[in-house]
């Protein structure tokens, strides 16, 4: 209930009076009524019972046992040939469904924090592939500073260089500065860029004036052309404009995302180290008939697979307390239990002195295969013994190792071509409800939108039981396990090296 609530806490949402977390669209709850009934429901919830909740609404509460989730959640998912924007719109419109993102829907966004740590990684395996292991030196564009884009600046200043970040949003950029993700806001291209615009106008013109850029990324809500500001378009005036003519706004947003994404490929011709960041940019401007959107690679299969091939993905916890001091002892937890991780230990001392909490303090950490599981016990330990004042929230984002399908993000070009297969997220959340979980989610969108991906999340709850001990260790050691094996079954030899020295079963392992 209070990660619920925390999704909505104006730190943390983007529009709260909406039930609109993040991601343009993503929401806690279906409506206030529904949200009224879940956190009713889970004030009564017995702790052998369930709660379903059906995309933002609570349908029922079932006798189960101690080991299954308090809630199970599905999200927005839909039979596959009428998996559309426009189904989904016209069942939204009449009350059945609601868009769950990733973590917006299934209770565990943390802020911008959340993705920041990928975003960290992402930028430092790019400056290892091309600048010699610095981004020092070097100026990042990218555009979108929401929930998710957010996280950028202080993702390349962490590494040492310079962004120039565009958004149409005075009110993001605003939020940015304040939170200390940003340092100051310019006035014009001249001074440097233009941040309060649209990136369709200013990546070409800052293209056309061979301006000194380097890495060019987008992380705008490119995922739902409905929330992408069309070339031409006030601000103020786009959400008259998309409840006016939905359709007419959508192409409209497609043709500027093919503008905005030939821009980028100009980048890229001129040597620029060019990716797309997840949004379905290219999709959406392929669309639109720009026939080279995909000159340029996304994130994962460029610079984050073999993290995968670990295990690795972005757990998170968050103090039930609100005490930031809890994040402090769980962050020296950390630097006690992997001392030989240096750059872990390099992220949690950045964390620390550089991230704004949003909402209840959290922090995020990159663990992989054998590691997550002993940070939930030990955080267990920290609750029982009283070193930690509450209890403790363990969770990940759905962009993980194993719980994801999603042709244009996490499983684009996959080793064996099985880019589309959604087994893996499904699985995925079936193994972490058998291993006790306490609450999980099945997703369909996500931030590619509909018809593009499929996901899964999990939950945890450390409460010093000795309960909860036993379902830390066997959940956190599920889950990441998932990725091993996705990754083993597709052919990378080093997803099959890791299962073969950290004991992971994978019956037909090549």
């Amino acid at each position: 209930m209070r990660m619920l609530m925390n999704n909505l806490d104006p730190e943390v949402a983007e529009h709260p009076d909406q039930l609109i977390v993040y991601g343009g669209s993503g929401r806690a709850a279906r409506s206030w009524d529904a949200y009224a009934a879940i956190i009713a429901s889970l004030q009564d919830l017995e702790d052998d019972e369930t709660l379903l909740v059906q995309s933002g609404k609570p349908v029922g509460v079932l006798r189960t046992h101690e080991w299954a989730p308090r809630v199970l959640i599905a999200n927005s998912n839909l039979v596959p040939q009428w998996a559309t924007w426009e189904e989904f719109r016209r069942l939204e419109q009449l009350g059945l469904t609601m868009y769950g993102q990733m973590t917006a829907g299934s209770w565990i966004y943390i802020g911008t924090q959340g993705i920041l740590q990928g975003t960290y990684e992402t930028f430092a395996a790019v400056a290892a592939k091309r600048f010699g292991g610095s981004l020092a030196g070097t100026i990042t564009l990218t555009a979108g500073l929401g929930g998710m884009g957010g996280a950028q600046p202080l993702a390349v200043t962490m590494n040492g260089g310079v962004a120039i970040c565009v958004d149409c949003d005075q009110s993001r950029i605003t939020r940015r500065i304040e939170h200390g993700y940003l340092d100051e806001q310019a006035d014009d291209t001249d001074d440097a860029i233009r941040l309060l615009g649209n990136a369709a106008d200013v990546f070409p013109a800052l293209l056309s004036s061979n301006a000194p850029i380097d890495i060019v990324t987008d992380q705008t809500s490119a995922h739902d052309p409905l929330t992408y500001l069309p070339r031409g378009v006030a601000f103020e005036d786009m959400a008259a404009l998309r409840a006016e003519d939905p359709e007419g706004f959508t192409q409209r947003a497609r043709e500027s995302m093919a503008v905005h994404v030939a821009a980028m490929v100009g980048f890229l011709d001129a040597g620029a180290e060019v990716f797309d960041y997840g949004n379905s940019i290219r999709g959406e401007a392929q669309l639109a008939g720009y026939d080279r959107a995909f000159d340029f690679p996304g994130f994962v299969p460029a610079y984050i697979r073999p993290l995968f091939c670990e295990g690795k993905g972005p757990f998170r916890w968050a103090a039930l307390s609100g005490d930031p001091k809890d994040i402090a002892t769980t962050d020296q937890a950390i630097l006690d239990l992997f001392p030989q991780n240096e750059s872990l230990a390099r992220w949690i001392r950045l964390a620390g002195e550089k991230v704004h909490f949003q909402g209840l303090p959290a922090r995020i950490c990159w663990l992989g295969y054998g590691e997550r599981h002993l940070a939930g016990v030990r955080f267990n330990e920290l609750v029982a013994s009283g070193n930690l004042s509450a209890p403790i929230v363990l969770g990940r984002d759905h962009l993980d190792c194993g719980s994801v399908a999603s042709p244009y993000r996490e499983t684009e070009a996959m080793a064996d071509g099985s880019d589309a297969i959604a087994d893996w997220p499904l699985l995925n959340a079936l193994v972490n409800t058998a291993s006790g979980a306490s609450w999980v989610s099945i997703h369909h969108g996500g931030g590619v939108g509909i018809g593009r991906s499929i996901h899964a999340g999990q939950v945890c709850v450390a409460d010093g039981s000795e309960l909860a001990s036993a379902k830390l260790e066997r959940v956190l050691t599920n889950d990441p396990a998932m990725g091993v094996i996705r990754h083993t079954d597709a052919g990378y030899d080093q997803a099959a090296e890791v299962a073969a020295q950290r004991g992971v079963r994978v019956p037909m392992a090549p």
